[in-house]
């Protein structure tokens, strides 16, 4: 059963060594994210899925121990997904996801250290951790599909759902202006502001794609998990640097 969720973006530049000289500017959306992710530990799931756009030939499950890397993005640093034997290389999306889980995991170990029970502790460091690469251009129903089964794959779920927004918001972004742009996200951040399951299944696909939304297909997979789980959403951060929609929100 879905008890929590996180909706984080996951542009390579919220990693600060990526970013260097600009990391500055994202530290509101890297801040939001941690407060996401202190939702997460909160709820003390026992199986967290890390959710995210993949490209050709990175789609499905990634186990964990799973590892990535920003070499490609000119930085010399990997990541681990969660303690196991691993597997293949993980796309971006998840690698970024990696390296929000590893902020949270290094806080929840300072945090258990300084305890004295033991038995009374919140957070993600000794939780299964794995990761699930959807493509983008997957329909609705399959999206929605693959959320119900994350859901029903354990007692306490909770999912770290990565994804951008248009990439069309100004003539600057990676995909140009496009008008359209504005309205989708805008309607994309009011469904999951509020944890508003139909509202993230009637999203357009074919639109999505056009206006290179990434996070559509990885938000509707949330929107099947939570299918009856009662959750109610926060928007934590709405913004569109570069011309790119980030968001944060959290379902609880």
């Amino acid at each position: 059963m879905l008890v929590a969720a996180a909706v984080c973006p996951c542009p390579p530049l919220l990693v600060p060594e990526v970013a260097s000289g600009a990391a500055p500017e994202l530290e509101a959306v890297r801040t939001h994210c941690a407060d996401a992710l202190g939702v997460l530990a909160a709820s003390r799931p026992d199986r967290l899925l890390v959710v995210g756009p993949a490209p050709a030939g990175a789609h499905g499950s990634f186990p964990a121990g799973s590892t990535g890397s920003f070499a490609g993005f000119g930085v010399d640093l990997s990541v681990r997904l969660g303690e196991g034997a691993g597997g293949r290389p993980l796309p971006a999306s998840l690698a970024v996801g990696a390296w929000l889980l590893s902020r949270t995991e290094r806080a929840d170990r300072t945090e258990q250290a300084d305890r004295t029970d033991r038995t009374d502790r919140a957070g993600l460091a000794d939780v299964l951790v794995e990761g699930l690469g959807i493509d983008e251009r997957a329909t609705t129903e399959e999206c929605a599909e693959t959320g119900r089964r994350l859901a029903a794959s354990g007692e306490r779920v909770a999912l770290l759902v990565l994804g951008d927004g248009s990439a069309c918001r100004t003539v600057k972004a990676p995909g140009y202006l496009d008008e359209r742009a504005a309205g989708f996200d805008a309607e994309a951040a009011r469904a999951l502001g509020s944890a508003d399951v139909p509202g993230v299944l009637a999203l357009d696909a074919g639109l999505a794609y056009e206006l290179k939304a990434a996070g559509r297909a990885p938000w509707q997979v949330l929107a099947g998990a939570a299918e009856n789980a009662g959750l109610g959403g926060r928007l934590l951060h709405e913004d569109a640097p570069y011309g790119v929609e980030y968001l944060v929100a959290v379902w609880s």
